[in-house]
């Protein structure tokens, strides 16, 4: 089993090269015109696999269809990882969706209106103690 220092080196590279790969290489218009960003990457212990998650700016529908499409393509950003990158085997692939930041901003959002009706109470007291 190969040690953490070694998957974290080997993850690090695999997310600047597909990072490279969908700026600069992948003929795709949807993807081209949305903030893409890979969040997170995980690699299997035998480095045969990847998960990809991917956030993006875009609306929920188009984000599915953007992570629709790049597992579409994911067997042509393999073939130009393996010609970037120096590996035994460069592991399959597959992306996913992100829904960490969503949550994030949803509870944020909780907080915030919480928040916002928490002060709405505070002023009414005040009023109807004066």
């Amino acid at each position: 089993m190969p040690n953490n220092y070694r998957l974290a080196k080997v993850s690090s590279l695999l997310k600047k090269e597909i990072t490279l790969i969908l700026q600069n290489d992948l003929e795709n218009d949807l993807i081209r015109d949305h903030f893409v960003n890979i969040s997170k990457i995980d690699l299997s212990g035998d480095l045969q696999h990847c998960k990809i998650y991917i956030t993006s700016t875009a609306q929920e529908k188009v984000r599915r269809e953007i992570v629709a499409n790049l597992n579409t393509a994911k067997n042509s950003i393999r073939h130009s990882l393996g010609k970037r990158i120096e590996m035994r085997r460069v592991p399959e692939i597959i992306f996913k969706e992100d829904i960490v930041l969503d949550k994030g901003l949803s509870v944020l959002k909780l907080l915030n209106e919480l928040k916002n009706k928490n002060q709405n109470n505070n002023v009414e007291e005040k009023d109807a103690n004066s």
